[in-house]
């Protein structure tokens, strides 16, 4: 076909519509939020991933796996071949529609709830992957905790506590768990945030532990590269998931995303590829790395 001919078969799609764009629907969540409460409902990628078995036989620890970003990896995890343990917080309604996908893709799905600010909570799930999958091979730290604040004054310690033990200290907890059941060409990928680049004002804590994240990914992916474990992070833009609801201001929430250049909140299926790009060979020559995914806006 000529380069110049236009082939009304194409599936390819104008970025800037092919997901709603704001204004959303005025709404509020409790933390953590809920897939079900969400309007408009988020893509996860149920109808869309195909698989082509980059995973095969791999096994995959998922924090923040019932909902989100954690659930489109999930499922691309498992239709790329991979047995899948989902940890998430309290959310058992998400986390049994999460399990049903990667089930239906013929893997294994393992729910495990619990608080990962707790050391020993991480150590357990390292041994249920271990024990329950057959072994580890790729560890994903994508739970986080944040709440929109318009003051300093208005962070109380034990937020920010919590928000530094959800985002960094459990990140640290369960690579030092996972380190001896590591093997050569094992995988862990770790999110980030546009918030270590430009950080939000409304999000301080929060801001600062995502720039510690890409720190900790650049400097363990240089510590483990003699072991061949290779450690990279995705660094999502403004992505449509119940943590936004749950934890922002209806005004911001209405107009989440519009300010990007593509003029709209993403999806959590427009970032599960990414994530299976770092998990397998396909990216063999990355370690250290940051990927981002941000609706345009620069992160240089």
């Amino acid at each position: 076909m000529n380069p110049t001919t236009t082939d009304s078969s194409s599936t390819q799609q104008d970025p800037l519509t092919k997901y709603p764009q704001p204004p959303y629907s005025d709404q509020k969540q409790p933390a953590p939020g809920t897939e079900s409460d969400m309007q408009p409902k988020a893509d996860h990628g149920e109808t869309s991933y195909r698989g082509s078995g980059k995973m095969a036989g791999r096994k995959a620890l998922i924090t923040g796996g019932d909902s989100g970003i954690g659930r489109a990896v999930a499922i691309a995890f498992a239709r790329e071949g991979a047995d899948v343990l989902i940890a998430y917080l309290n959310e058992d309604e998400d986390a049994r529609e999460t399990a049903r996908y990667v089930e239906e893709a013929g893997r294994k799905a393992v729910l495990v709830p619990g608080d990962i600010q707790d050391e020993n909570h991480c150590k357990q799930l390292i041994q249920r992957a271990v024990s329950e999958l057959g072994g580890l091979d790729v560890l994903v730290n994508n739970a986080a905790y944040q709440m929109a604040h318009e003051s300093l004054q208005e962070i109380s310690t034990e937020e920010l506590d919590r928000t530094f033990r959800t985002n960094i200290f459990a990140m640290f907890h369960l690579c030092k768990a996972a380190e001896e059941h590591l093997k050569p060409g094992s995988t862990v990928v770790n999110t980030t945030s546009v918030n270590a680049y430009k950080p939000s004002p409304q999000l301080l804590a929060y801001a600062a532990t995502k720039a510690a994240i890409q720190n900790f990914t650049a400097n363990l992916g240089q510590v483990w590269a003699e072991k061949g474990i290779r450690v990279n992070c995705v660094a999502p833009g403004p992505i449509w998931t119940p943590l936004i609801p749950s934890t922002m201001p209806p005004e911001k929430v209405q107009n989440f995303g519009q300010d990007v250049p593509l003029k709209r909140a993403g999806q959590p299926a427009e970032l599960a590829p990414i994530y299976v790009l770092l998990a397998s060979d396909d990216s063999s020559y990355m370690t250290g790395s940051t990927v981002q995914v941000t609706g345009g806006s620069p992160t240089i």
